[in-house]
C-alpha cells in the first residue's frame, strides 16, 4: 500500500511559507509552481468551508431546547452532492442565539425562532449542561458524537442531526456517504459506480474535518478533542474504522480529491493544518472514542472467521457436501492465519486467567491448535485464542445475569410454572435472578428490548441503533432466547434475504452489479447460481482479486484500505483512547472473532477496548439492563478527563411488582451452563454450538461463492461488485480437485 510521509520539518516549512505568503514544491509543466497553486487552493477551500460564510440553515426544537443546521457540504468537490454533507444538532444552553446580520450578536434568540434561520451560531461559552449521569460539560468541552451511517456499507443521503444527545450535553454530527450503489452518469451517458472502498470511510473523515475546523473557528460548540464515532451494522464497521484509521496518510490522496479541509497536496507530502487568526492548526479526522453496535469487519477476516466458528459445532449441519468441506478448508485457514500474527495479550487487560495459575499477571501467546483427539469435540480445534474466545462468552452471560437487578416489568415463575407474587419478587436476590434465568422461568418485559443504543443516529428518534439495513438486506432479528446446544437445530441457515436493490427474484440481472442479489451459498442447497462450473467460479475469482491487488487510480488494494487491522496501531496513526464493540452474541451477520481480533489489537496498542456480546442479542443489539451510550461516554470522560466527574453506573432499583405474564418463555439451558457462586461456565463446544443455533442469516461472513452484500463496496467504475477474498480464493486453488467435485452436487 502505498505511504504518505509527513515529517514535522516539511510541515513547519510549508506552514511558515503559508503564514509569510512563500511556495513550496516543485514547478508544473506549465510554468506555475505547485505550492503556490497549494496555498491558494487551501485558502480557498478554509474560506468555502467556513461556515460563516456559508449561510446555514438553523432549526430549534423547543421540546429538545436543541438548534440543529440543516446539511451543508462537507467538502469543495462532490462527486455525490446529496451524499457527502454534514448536519449538527447543538444543544440550546450552547447558544445564545443566532447572528442573522453578520454583527457577533444573536438577533434570533430560541424563543422567537418559530421558523428556520438562516445565520450563525453565538455561542455561550459560560453555560454548563449537567448530563442524566451527572457528567458536566460547555460548549467548549462538550463530546462530538459522529454517527456513522453506511448501512450495508450502503450510500447515506445527507439528513439533519437527530435531538437526541442534547439533554446529555453533546454535539451530535450526521453526515452522508457514497457507498455500494451509489452511480454517477459517464460522458456518454453510460453508468459509473462511485460508491468503491474507501469512498464511504473517506466521506465521513471529511465530515469530522469540517466539524472539527468549524470548532477550531468558534462557529460550533464542542471539543475537538473528544470526537466519538457510533453506529450499527455497516455503520457499526464504519465507526470502528473511522477510530481504527484516525489520521492515517493512506486516505490523504482521497480526502484532498474531494476537497477537504486540512488536507492539502504538496508534492509527495501533504499539509494538514488550518490557518486559524493566522497560526497554523493541526486538524486532525481522528477520534476519542468509538462505540459500535454490530461491527461488521474486518471483512478480510470474515469468511474464514465465520467458517471457522461454524465448524467448531460438530453437529452443524451444513446445507451442501461443498459447503462443509469449504468450511473445513477455510477452518485451517483461519488456524494459520491467527498463528502467523504471533498474537499475545496481557491477562490483566482482558480480565481473565488463561494459563490457569489463579493469577492476571502473565502475558499469554494466542495460538489455536489442531489435535483431533485432545479436541474431538471442536473438530480437532482448541488452544489459548480458543481458551479467550469462550472466556468472553462466559463473561457476556455472567454480565447478563449480573444486571438482571435492573430489569423492569419481567414476569418471574417457580419451579412448577406458577408466576410469583409480588412479595417474592421482592425477596428475589440477584443469585435468585440469576438462577431462574438459566433454568428459563421468566418472560422478558420492556427493559429486555429498550435502551440507549446509538439514540440519535442520523434518521434515528430513538430506541435500536442506525445502520438498519435499507436497500433490502436480510433481516436477521433476534434469535430464540437462550438457543440450547443440545436439542433440534436449524437445517443450515434459512433462505438468503432479498435482494439488494429491487430484483424481484434476487437473480434476474447480470452479475456483477447492484440489482444481481445476494448470495446463495448460505442460504440455500445451491452452491452457485451464477456459474455452470467450479472452474467458472474460479476463473471469475482470479479475475476479479487480481484487478483488485493492482490497485486503484492511487496503486491502492481497496480491500486493504477497509482493514482495520492493517491500521490499529501502526505507523501513522493515531488511536484512540477507548473503544466499545457491543455485538448481538446470537447474532449470525459475522463472527465473533472479528471483534475480538480487534480488542486484541487495540489492547496491543495501548487503547481501552472493550467487547460485549450480549447474551439472546441479535444484529445491532440495543443497550439493555441500565447501560446505554451516554453512560459509557460519560464514565470514559471521567476516567480520562483532568477534572472531570467520576461517574459510575446508578444503582439498580430493585423491582418489585411482578409482570403480567401468563406463562415462561425463556429456554432452560441449565443442562449445559453451570452457575455456581456468581460463576458461570460452559465448554468450547457448547458455546460454538450457541453461536450457530442462533447464528441463522445469509451472511457476509459466510458468502464464499457469489457476490454478497458488502461485497458491492469492493466494485469499480463499471462493475459495483467483485469478488475480492484472497483466502477464498486460496483455498479454492489449493483443493480445486476434490471442490469441483462437490460444486453444485446433488449428493
Amino acid at each position: 500500500m502505498k505511504k504518505y510521509v509527513i515529517t514535522a520539518i516539511t510541515v513547519l516549512t510549508i506552514a511558515l511559507m503559508i503564514v509569510l505568503g512563500g511556495c513550496a514544491g516543485s514547478t508544473g509543466g506549465d510554468g506555475t509552481g505547485s505550492g503556490s497553486a497549494n496555498i491558494a487552493e487551501k485558502e480557498e477551500i478554509e474560506k468555502a468551508l467556513d461556515l460563516s460564510n456559508m449561510n446555514a440553515e438553523w432549526t430549534y426544537s423547543e421540546d429538545a431546547d436543541a438548534w440543529t443546521m440543516s446539511s451543508v457540504t462537507a467538502v469543495t468537490n462532490p462527486e455525490i452532492e446529496d451524499e457527502q454533507g454534514v448536519s449538527v444538532c447543538v444543544p440550546g444552553a450552547y447558544v445564545k442565539g443566532i447572528d442573522t446580520d453578520g454583527d457577533g450578536k444573536e438577533d434570533v434568540t430560541g424563543d422567537a425562532a418559530d421558523n428556520p434561520v438562516t445565520g450563525n451560531l453565538v455561542i455561550d461559552y459560560s453555560a454548563e449542561i449537567t448530563s442524566t449521569n451527572g457528567q458536566v460539560y460547555t460548549a467548549a468541552t462538550a463530546p462530538v458524537i459522529v454517527n456513522t451511517g453506511a448501512a450495508g456499507y450502503s450510500e447515506q443521503q445527507n439528513q439533519n442531526a437527530q435531538t437526541t444527545y442534547a439533554a446529555e450535553g453533546y454535539i451530535n454530527v450526521a453526515c452522508g456517504n457514497r457507498g455500494k450503489q451509489s452511480q454517477t452518469t459517464g460522458e456518454n451517458g453510460e453508468t459509473v459506480y462511485t460508491g468503491d472502498a474507501p469512498s464511504c470511510l473517506v466521506d465521513q473523515k471529511n465530515a469530522v474535518r469540517f466539524v472539527k475546523y468549524n470548532i477550531l473557528l468558534g462557529n460550533l460548540p464542542g471539543s475537538v478533542d473528544y470526537f466519538v464515532s457510533t453506529g450499527g451494522s455497516g455503520g457499526g464497521a464504519h465507526a470502528t474504522m473511522l477510530a481504527a484509521t484516525s489520521d492515517n496518510p493512506d486516505y490523504y490522496v482521497y480526502e484532498a480529491k474531494a476537497g477537504a479541509v486540512g488536507v492539502y497536496q504538496d508534492g509527495n507530502d501533504y499539509v494538514t493544518t488550518v490557518t486559524i487568526d493566522g497560526e497554523e492548526v493541526e486538524l486532525s479526522d481522528g477520534m476519542w472514542g468509538c462505540m459500535a453496535y454490530s461491527a461488521i469487519t474486518s471483512l478480510q477476516e470474515a469468511d474464514m472467521a465465520m467458517a471457522f466458528e461454524y465448524y467448531l459445532d460438530t453437529d452443524y449441519d451444513f446445507n451442501t457436501s461443498f459447503q462443509k468441506q469449504m468450511a473445513e478448508y477455510l477452518s485451517a485457514e483461519y488456524m494459520d492465519y491467527i498463528n502467523e500474527k504471533n498474537l499475545a495479550v496481557e491477562e490483566s487487560a482482558v480480565g481473565f486467567d488463561l494459563d490457569g495459575d489463579g493469577k492476571l499477571k502473565s502475558t499469554v501467546d494466542l495460538t489455536i491448535e489442531y489435535d483431533t483427539e485432545k479436541y474431538a469435540e471442536t473438530n480437532g480445534y482448541g488452544g489459548t485464542y480458543l481458551d479467550l474466545y469462550l472466556a468472553e462468552f462466559e463473561q457476556s452471560l455472567a454480565d447478563y445475569l449480573d444486571r438482571l437487578d435492573y430489569a423492569d416489568g419481567w414476569t418471574w415463575f417457580d419451579a412448577d410454572g406458577n408466576a410469583l407474587s409480588d412479595s417474592d419478587v421482592s425477596a428475589m436476590t440477584s443469585s435468585d435472578k440469576a438462577k431462574a434465568f438459566i433454568e428459563g422461568r421468566y418472560a422478558k418485559g420492556e427493559s429486555s428490548s429498550e435502551g440507549g443504543g446509538m439514540n440519535g443516529g442520523p434518521g434515528q428518534t430513538g430506541g435500536a441503533p442506525s445502520g438498519k439495513m435499507p436497500r433490502g438486506e436480510a433481516p436477521s432479528g433476534n434469535p430464540p432466547s437462550g438457543e440450547m446446544p443440545s436439542g433440534e437445530k436449524p437445517n443450515g441457515n434459512p433462505p438468503s434475504g432479498e435482494a439488494p436493490s429491487g430484483a424481484p427474484d434476487g437473480n434476474s440481472d447480470a452479475v456483477g452489479t447492484p440489482d444481481a442479489g445476494t448470495t446463495q451459498s448460505a442460504g440455500s442447497g445451491t452452491d452457485s447460481a451464477n456459474y455452470d462450473s467450479f472452474e467458472e467460479m474460479l476463473k471469475a475469482y482470479e479475475e476479479d482479486i487480481e484487478s483488485i491487488q493492482s490497485g486503484d487510480e492511487y496503486g491502492n488494494n481497496i480491500v486493504d484500505l477497509y482493514d482495520p487491522m492493517n491500521y490499529i496501531g501502526a505507523e501513522g496513526t493515531n488511536d484512540p483512547t477507548w473503544t466499545r464493540i457491543l455485538m448481538g452474541a446470537s447474532e449470525g451477520d459475522i463472527s465473533m472473532m472479528n471483534s475480538l481480533n480487534m480488542q486484541i489489537a487495540w489492547l496491543n496498542a495501548g487503547t481501552d477496548a472493550e467487547i460485549e456480546w450480549q447474551w439472546d442479542g441479535g444484529h445491532v443489539p440495543s443497550e439493555i439492563l441500565g447501560d446505554s451510550l451516554p453512560l459509557y461516554v460519560d464514565m470514559m470522560y471521567g476516567k480520562y478527563v483532568d477534572g472531570a466527574v467520576d461517574v459510575e453506573k446508578a444503582a439498580a432499583s430493585a423491582q418489585t411488582a411482578n409482570g403480567d405474564a401468563t406463562e415462561a418463555t425463556g429456554t432452560d439451558i441449565s443442562d449445559w451452563v453451570s452457575y455456581d457462586d456468581g460463576e458461570v461456565s460452559f465448554s468450547l463446544a457448547e458455546a460454538a454450538s450457541y453461536r450457530t443455533a442462533g447464528a441463522a442469516k445469509s451472511t457476509p461472513g459466510f458468502d464464499v461463492i457469489d457476490y454478497g452484500q458488502e461485497d458491492y463496496v469492493f466494485g469499480d467504475s463499471a462493475e459495483d461488485a467483485r469478488h475480492w477474498d484472497k483466502y477464498v480464493l486460496k483455498v479454492m486453488e489449493e483443493n480445486s480437485e476434490t471442490l469441483a467435485k462437490l460444486f453444485n452436487s446433488s449428493d
